[in-house]
């Protein structure tokens, strides 16, 4: 882990600080209504902003492969579908998540610049520059949320904080494609193509689906209290979630050489990580939902464990879904469809009015997900990278 090691999860432990302190600001900021609207905004942020991830995972596995190459085609494409994605949804996010109009522009803004910037993660990451990753993906959380913070520190309501958060993380991809620039030219011996991108982002878009379904389902099956509890949860799982990242994202390169000690690596980190977390929710869950958003919620901190626990499940996931896509496995992400056709399934069916009957429903696609994607993910060493499916 070393200094690599340090410096990447100070960077994450700042961009999950400042994706922390958005709710927490906006439960004391927001009313009940706003405050869920928020959440569901950042939610979509996150869900359509996920191919940034798989185009960030694609061009760092290509990189640790085959060097640079020139991937400027494929992330404006994927950048425009994107942020396109939300502007044509408009109708549709407006009436069935009751929405501001304006809300989806701003959030496209948002994500576009989001995956611009992963181009440059990406090369940083598969080059294995790690501290100038670290710096990068500190300037991309101060970009993505300091302006919402700031302009919930300035009563700017829901729509002035999104408004100028936009405007900030609209900043942050000239400033990362600087920090990435390496000297010489562009390899063409081996160009990264389309079929790895959309492999990166299927897997990633899915990963992303199944940890956040449960947040979007709140909002539509749960009273305006109910859901804004829930959305106060989902900030353990998130934490529990994105907290041992570091383990994943220091391990990526080696994988994509077909090195099986950094997965068993990965996932002792992660998994350990995953145990601690649930373990002090349980100790202090009260004190968990307390800080996520105020006195109002601490009495559900019985429900702390669980929600950290849902988190803790989808990290472990998340390393087994990126050693399967540095094989080259095809349909690397089928486990992960399936458990979020099997939540909507359930949710559709039993529909859940209180925070306690969506939370045990959740729980157990997370559990039920996990297994399957264990029980698949095993594959022959010296398997080859990213390829179609």
């Amino acid at each position: 882990m070393g200094a690599a090691g340090v410096g990447v999860t100070l960077a994450g432990v700042l961009v999950n600080g400042l994706a922390y302190l958005v709710p927490v600001l906006a439960a004391r900021r927001l009313d009940p209504a706003d405050l869920s609207a928020l959440a569901t905004a950042l939610g979509l942020v996150a869900i359509v902003s996920v191919p940034g991830l798989g185009l960030q995972l694609a061009v760092a596995v290509h990189h640790a492969r085959h060097g640079t190459s020139d991937t400027r085609r494929l992330t404006a494409v994927t950048a425009a579908v994107c942020a396109g994605s939300l502007i044509v949804a408009t109708p549709l996010l407006v009436a069935a998540l009751d929405l501001p109009v304006e809300v989806p522009a701003l959030l496209a803004v948002t994500t576009a610049a989001i995956v611009v910037s992963a181009r440059s993660l990406g090369e940083l990451q598969g080059s294995q520059r790690f501290l100038r990753l670290a710096t990068g993906m500190a300037l991309l959380a101060v970009g993505r949320y300091g302006g919402v913070i700031a302009g919930l520190l300035l009563g700017a309501g829901l729509t002035g904080a999104l408004a100028v958060g936009a405007l900030t993380a609209a900043l942050a991809p000239a400033v990362l494609a600087r920090l990435a620039r390496a000297p010489g030219r562009p390899s063409t011996a081996s160009r990264l193509t389309t079929a790895q991108v959309v492999a990166g982002c299927g897997a990633t878009l899915a990963m992303l689906v199944v940890s956040y379904a449960d947040l979007l389902l709140a909002r539509q099956l749960l009273p305006p209290s109910g859901s804004a509890a829930y959305s106060v949860g989902t900030v353990l799982s998130k934490g529990a979630l994105w907290a041992p990242q570091v383990a994943a994202v220091l391990a990526l390169p080696r994988l994509a050489r077909g090195d099986r000690r950094s997965r068993t690596v990965a996932l002792t980190v992660t998994g350990t990580c995953g145990l601690v977390l649930v373990l002090a929710s349980t100790l202090a869950g009260g004190l968990a939902f307390r800080l996520a958003g105020g006195p109002v919620y601490a009495h559900l901190g019985r429900y702390a464990p669980l929600f950290a626990a849902i988190g803790a499940l989808y990290a472990v996931v998340f390393v087994l879904l990126n050693d399967r896509l540095a094989a080259g496995v095809r349909w690397a992400a089928a486990p992960l469809w399936v458990g979020t056709a099997g939540l909507v399934t359930v949710a559709a069916t039993i529909r859940p009015r209180t925070v306690a009957d969506l939370l045990l429903a959740a729980l157990g696609t997370a559990i039920v997900t996990t297994l399957i994607m264990a029980v698949t993910a095993r594959r022959p060493p010296g398997a080859p990278a990213i390829g179609p499916g």
